[in-house]
């Protein structure tokens, strides 16, 4: 490596710390990222990072890649915790199954705006590119679920068939909207099949949704948790649906994005793709190594639990891919697909918690609703309440809580994190609402916070004043 990567953009006086920590995350990283902060409202760090400081090699690269994807497998398929297979994977550590890892043959930053990305030849990389969220659009699809409850249109405690009266089929008559949005539905795949739902199947929106509500759950709703990687957005989103009568992207624009001038879509429109820049990520787990793994944890392979563990990985994997074509960013992913940039994920987490531009999302009661841990008290299902430890994920309603692995802004923060290091959380004492968008998907969820976050997270920290302790 040879000095540290090129970093433009503004940061407010005090906050100059922060572009040098950027820089240094950014250091080790292959591709280009965004970081965007605002305190109470007001913007005080505005970067992004152009290209990485220096190339690694093919031999590196591939080095890198066969043993991210080893660990992800081991980390993702569990699912559990922390054990013998698993660390830290309750959270988007399951969609490290799919996506975890480093690979020198990938499509890098240099060659966006090549096949299936609308244009050919590199695209520039700025401020107002846009990117894959993964699993951080699992916090955009919350906020419609919470905007709808803080209008009165919605009960989250109320059960999910008074709204959607066919999910009351196979013992689900019960679970409630909370239960979807804390992960407690026992859903976490589209299918019982281990070889999960074929990819034009994923992308039918309405028949995924049908297919959920004629399932019967893994677990008894209500009674453990487990992280619903792609689920969650159809779950929560048709509740959306059937309270607005508008799909959750259509929600989302018009209730969300619109009113605050986000460029956030869940379905991403034609009109946008030229600001495009897609992800690089290596290949996923091979189905043998995902099985090894669902194994390893005491599962057996017709075990119902196993199944979902396996269909959710191979559904997950399908999707990603499919997110690198115009017919994967058009659909409406809610659980993994949104699109958009640093500033805008700023721009609502602060919403979130305070006025910007005259404009609050969700009132202060609202918000620490949604922040309250909904899952601490809970096991994962059996057998893997047996790696339940300190650094499983913790759940309010939508969104993650801090843990080791994922320690947000500390006590009190809440957000979501996605596949490969993409990050959105806010905390609503300190009045911190940031933004974080790589193209790299290089995060390994079983090896604790991305490396690229430590820096900048306590140099944003230390410039709002945050004891280190919190």
């Amino acid at each position: 490596m040879t000095g540290l990567p090129r970093v433009e953009g503004s940061v407010r006086p005090g906050w100059e710390a922060v572009r040098e920590a950027f820089a240094q995350g950014q250091a080790h990283d292959d591709g280009h990222a965004q970081l965007a902060v605002r305190h109470h409202g007001r913007v005080v760090v505005d970067l992004w990072s152009t290209g990485p400081a220096a190339s690694r090699s093919a031999a590196a690269g591939a080095g890198d890649a066969s043993s991210a994807a080893s660990r992800s497998a081991a980390a993702g398929a569990g699912a559990a915790g922390a054990g013998p297979a698993v660390t830290a994977a309750t959270g988007p550590a399951a969609t490290g199954l799919a996506t975890t890892g480093t690979d020198a043959r990938r499509t890098g930053p240099s060659d966006a705006g090549g096949p299936g990305t609308g244009g050919p030849g590199p695209r520039p990389y700025g401020p107002d590119s846009v990117g894959v969220l993964m699993s951080v659009s699992k916090a955009l699809v919350a906020v419609c679920a919470h905007l709808l409850a803080e209008r009165g249109a919605l009960d989250l405690n109320a059960p999910v068939a008074r709204y959607w009266p066919e999910f009351a089929a196979a013992g689900k008559a019960d679970t409630t909207v909370a239960d979807l949005l804390a992960h407690r539905a026992g859903l976490p795949a589209f299918t019982a099949d281990p070889g999960g739902t074929p990819l034009p199947a994923l992308l039918d929106g309405g028949a995924r949704v049908r297919a959920l509500a004629e399932m019967q759950p893994v677990w008894q709703p209500g009674s453990a948790f487990l992280y619903h990687a792609l689920t969650y957005g159809h779950l929560v989103g048709e509740v959306v649906r059937r309270v607005s009568g508008r799909s959750v992207g259509r929600f989302f624009a018009d209730q969300v994005a619109g009113p605050l001038g986000l460029d956030l879509w869940i379905g991403l429109p034609q009109r946008e793709e030229h600001r495009f820049v897609p992800q690089s990520a290596g290949p996923p787990p091979t189905a043998g190594r995902v099985a090894a793994a669902v194994q390893e944890l005491g599962l057996a392979p017709d075990h119902p639990l196993a199944t979902a563990l396996r269909a959710s990985a191979a559904e997950l994997a399908r999707v990603t891919r499919a997110l690198d074509r115009r017919e994967g960013r058009a659909a409406e992913i809610p659980g993994a697909g949104a699109i958009g940039n640093a500033r805008s994920l700023a721009r609502l987490h602060a919403a979130l918690i305070g006025p910007v531009d005259g404009v609050r999302l969700l009132s202060s009661r609202t918000a620490d609703r949604a922040r309250a841990p909904r899952t601490d008290h809970l096991p994962q299902p059996a057998p893997l309440h047996r790696f339940d430890g300190p650094d499983r994920s913790r759940f309010g309603l939508g969104f993650e809580l801090p843990r080791p692995g994922e320690p947000l802004l500390g006590e009190g923060s809440f957000g979501h994190a996605g596949a490969g290091g993409r990050l959105g959380m806010a905390h609503p004492e300190s009045g911190l609402a940031v933004g974080y968008v790589c193209t790299a998907m290089s995060w390994d969820p079983s090896a604790g916070p991305d490396p690229r976050w430590v820096p900048w997270t306590a140099a944003v920290r230390e410039a709002a004043g945050i004891p280190a302790s919190t």
